[in-house]
């Protein structure tokens, strides 16, 4: 599972690149192939982005060439379109001799429709993400006004979208009706703050007000903030992997805190598949939360018997094949003293193919674990992702051709426990939203796309 995208925006402030960049280093989880910023003073949109992690991409002479009150920024994982310069974000286009600018978190899933009948009628693209479908769009409607074109144009997409647009005079930000994507909105002094995790909003000091509720827009223009709706369906489908993975446990994301509802999946992981062990520890570094929930639940010791690598580049030279499972290796080690005769319970938030898992088991028990039980904080992944997260096909997920039981002997445990749909649900009843829960049991909100 794949980190997607991650937007933060600021109107009304005079260093707002600047804070735009703090603000993408906070969010650089998300999202680690391009980064971006587009700035504008009121005249003109200057755009800077490039290939690679927020720190690399950018430097104090790049910020300088970003003067302006008003900023929108984004990294980048590709879900739609491949990675390639031409993707990077925000986009930056000419609309009947407008400027405008586009950050998006999400996945259409009919664009390639949409793309094809707007191909016939002339329209020429110039990237192969689904984002500029939205701009195609509004450059042809005939509204007068930004706000009336881009609602016009989302009348016509389906799918997760978690939006920051700007041009000369406005900072438009806003979430699809289904809420699949969370986007917060917070202050910082008199200027207006947008972020996908208001982890990105402690970073600059500014005060996280609230989530975007679900089909709102809302507007600054002259330091004034509007809200106007779309319609909404009568449930949600907030995905519920921003509190399984995705996001960081210093977030509120959809109006709620991180860390309680991941610490509240490994309770209830402990209450569906207790078992007799000598410690808990997680796979690092986002189970670790859960899996201090399930120890002190199982009133067992929570230890990092797995230490995580935090400096791998995006390319290393791989040694010669004698070095076995290196790409495991070199992310994770096992602390071998805490491990060595002990009964293990392994915590992690997901299984997807299978395949780090097993060696990683392979791990502990080469460091001289005595057995090892794994534990994770999500039901089985049975389907693919269509709304924004990078996911295998369904022929490639190992929950969908497997049981339990095979799972688990593929993977060397001795013993094997997912957390129950109904386990999930009960960990986050208390955020009283309803999720997405279509990689678990195929029940897709708007469809799957192509």
């Amino acid at each position: 599972m794949k980190e997607y995208c991650g937007l933060f925006g600021i109107s009304g402030h005079k260093t707002a690149a600047n804070l735009v960049y703090l603000g993408l280093y906070a969010l650089q989880h998300r999202g680690q192939e391009s980064a971006g910023i587009c700035a504008t003073d009121g005249v003109k949109l200057r755009l800077q982005a490039g290939m690679g992690l927020v720190a690399d991409v950018f430097d104090k002479e790049r910020l300088l060439r970003l003067p302006g009150s008003r900023a929108i920024g984004h990294n980048r994982y590709s879900t739609t379109g491949g990675s390639h310069r031409v993707n990077m974000q925000p986009l930056l286009v000419d609309i009947k001799g407008r400027l405008l600018s586009l950050a998006h978190n999400g996945n259409l899933v009919n664009a390639r429709e949409l793309r094809q009948q707007l191909k016939a009628k002339g329209a020429i693209f110039s990237s192969t993400n689904d984002s500029e479908v939205i701009l195609h769009l509004m450059a042809r409607s005939r509204r007068g006004g930004l706000e009336e074109q881009l609602q016009e144009a989302l009348k016509r997409v389906k799918g997760a979208y978690s939006l920051l647009l700007m041009d000369g005079d406005k900072m438009i930000a806003v979430r699809d009706p289904y809420g699949f994507r969370p986007l917060c909105y917070g202050r910082l002094g008199r200027a207006h703050v947008f972020a996908s995790e208001s982890c990105a909003f402690d970073l600059i000091g500014a005060r996280y007000v609230r989530e975007l509720e679900r089909g709102e827009m809302l507007v600054v223009n002259g330091g004034r903030l509007r809200s106007r709706r779309m319609p909404v369906p009568r449930r949600g489908a907030s995905c519920i992997f921003e509190f399984i993975y995705f996001s960081r446990p210093d977030s509120f994301v959809f109006g709620h805190d991180v860390h309680d509802v991941r610490q509240r999946l490994g309770c209830e992981l402990f209450r569906e598949h207790p078992v007799d062990a000598d410690l808990v520890m997680p796979v690092p570094d986002s189970s670790n939360v859960a899996a201090i929930g399930y120890a002190e639940q199982a009133k067992l010791p929570f230890k990092l018997g797995l230490i995580r690598s935090h400096y791998i580049g995006r390319t290393f030279i791989e040694p010669d094949q004698s070095i076995r499972d290196f790409g495991t290796r070199i992310k994770y080690n096992p602390v071998k003293g805490l491990v060595k005769g002990k009964r293990l319970v392994v915590v992690d938030d997901s299984i997807v193919r299978g395949t780090t898992t097993r060696k990683l088991v392979a791990m502990l028990r080469q460091a001289g674990a005595k057995q090892v039980h794994v534990r994770i904080t999500a039901p089985v992944i049975t389907h693919s992702c269509f709304y924004g997260i990078d996911t295998p096909t369904r022929k490639e997920l190992i929950g969908s051709s497997y049981s339990v039981a095979r799972i688990c002997k593929h993977l060397g445990a001795d013993s094997l426990g997912y957390l129950s749909i109904s386990g999930l649900r009960r960990a986050a009843e208390d955020t009283g939203l309803d999720f997405c829960t279509a990689c678990f049991d195929g029940k897709y909100p708007v469809g799957k796309g192509e």
